[in-house]
């Protein structure tokens, strides 16, 4: 069986499961189509990068665990406890000033759920699955994110065997500031790529 038609496979059963229970829930009036959209939405955004936002706030302050990481992303992601299914083979890739990574899986939508949670829809999508390898520079743009022409733009493509989590720069002005604080300013965007850390206030 082919690596696409494998996941196209389980994609489409988890899709249909999902969608079916969904149903369930509406037709018994235990929650509305709203509720979920909203439950899922906060999840995709907030609640699920919470882990890989600790992952990153730690690599930003211990340099020790910032190179066990780049050296051996799942083992260094297991020490916080995160792991598990689309978990054990992480590779994390590094932004510096004069390299920006950013992540797609061009043939579904293989996605670090232990760090990241969910997909967001538009990770999803055709649209951005195809142009952002083809043209990833105004794909960033539209995000809102407008690099140097010197900085070099890299695709990783993650696949069922590896899947790839950023590490965004550190922003300026946050000396001092907590592990916590510093997980505070991670985005989901940003460990995927199409996004920056949040600057402090």
């Amino acid at each position: 069986m082919s690596h696409e038609h494998h996941h196209h496979h389980d994609h489409d059963e988890l899709a249909l499961r999902a969608a079916a229970l969904e149903a369930v829930l509406v037709e018994k009036g235990l929650l509305s189509t709203d509720q979920i959209d909203a439950i899922v939405e906060r999840y995709e955004r907030d609640l699920g990068p919470q882990n890989g936002a600790r992952v990153v706030a730690r690599a930003w302050v211990d340099p020790a665990y910032r190179d066990r990481l780049r050296s051996d992303g799942a083992a260094a992601i297991r020490e916080l406890g995160y792991g598990g299914f689309e978990g054990d083979t992480m590779v994390v890739v590094e932004n510096t000033p004069a390299v920006h990574n950013v992540v797609v899986c061009t043939l579904c939508s293989c996605y670090p759920w232990p760090v990241l949670g969910l997909p967001p829809t538009w990770y999803k999508s055709p649209a951005y699955r195809a142009r952002v390898v083809a043209e990833p520079r105004a794909v960033l743009r539209e995000f809102g994110v407008v690099l140097p022409p010197e900085v070099e733009i890299r695709v990783w493509d993650s696949t069922s065997e590896v899947r790839y989590l950023v590490l965004p720069e550190r922003p300026s002005g946050t000396d001092g500031m907590s592990e916590e604080e510093l997980a505070g300013l991670v985005t989901r965007d940003s460990m995927i790529g199409t996004g920056l850390a949040a600057s402090p206030a």
